[in-house]
């Protein structure tokens, strides 16, 4: 189950990345893994995590999310989030954009991402560095 999916609009028109929040909850009797996030809005998609290293916060691509049973997760500014990488337009708050999350187990699951002015704790436009 996925619940309250936003993305913060972009700042610019030049934008190319954006992050994507929700809550994920697994209310199956097995464990499922998040297997690959893809939207037509841009040319990549991908769960990452925020991470502190010595004091300096870096952003890294979840090899492997995993959903125990009736466990939850939530994707929110400065910890889980979806990350989007060129991005083909600009974010516009009040618009949707199409969301396809793979599971091992749920198979795809589509949602439509409410685009917003920002997201509690977030900058509209997500920056971001390898």
């Amino acid at each position: 189950m996925v619940m309250d999916a936003k993305a913060p609009a972009s700042l610019t028109p030049s934008a190319k990345t954006a992050a994507i929040y929700m809550v994920l909850m697994n209310h199956g009797m097995e464990t499922d893994v998040l297997q690959g996030v893809s939207t037509p809005a841009a040319d990549h998609a991908s769960a990452h995590r925020t991470i502190d290293d010595n004091g300096v916060m870096k952003m890294r691509e979840i090899e492997k999310l995993e959903l125990n049973p009736h466990d939850t997760v939530t994707f929110a500014p400065g910890g889980n989030h979806i990350m989007l990488m060129g991005l083909k337009a600009p974010l516009k708050a009040g618009d949707t954009l199409p969301l396809v999350m793979t599971f091992a187990k749920a198979g795809e699951v589509k949602i439509d991402v409410q685009v917003v002015d920002k997201v509690d704790g977030s900058a509209a436009e997500h920056e971001h560095s390898e």
